[in-house]
């Protein structure tokens, strides 16, 4: 369904108020390189400390196991927000040629 003229201005006006932004690609997600270590740290320390309680309680060695899994989707998340803004500083060209690894041998035959 096409937009009405009245829409079509409208995100006009909007992209071009973006465009003007000086600060609006910096509010985008970033990672935080201390919050990434406390997250890996985390996990390590909690695998240590799940070993550790397994030879004292099953359920202290379960809450480990828990934080640990905690630990591994935050962790997982601020890798996924890092894979994210390197992709976004690559050029189009390279971005599309990564899904096809062989495009190249595809061109010389």
């Amino acid at each position: 369904m096409p937009l009405s003229e009245h829409e079509q201005r409208i995100l006009r006006e909007i992209e071009e108020e973006l465009e003007q932004d000086p600060t609006f690609a910096q509010r985008g997600y970033r990672v935080s390189r201390r919050r990434s270590a406390f997250f890996a740290g985390g996990l390590i320390l909690g695998l240590g400390v799940t070993v550790a309680c397994l030879a004292v309680s099953f359920i202290a060695a379960f809450a480990a196991f828990l934080f640990v899994l905690f630990m591994a989707v935050k962790l997982e998340q601020e890798v996924r927000v890092l894979g994210r803004e390197q992709l976004g500083q690559l050029p189009i060209s390279a971005w599309l040629n990564a899904r096809r690894p062989d495009a190249q041998s595809d061109v010389s035959d």
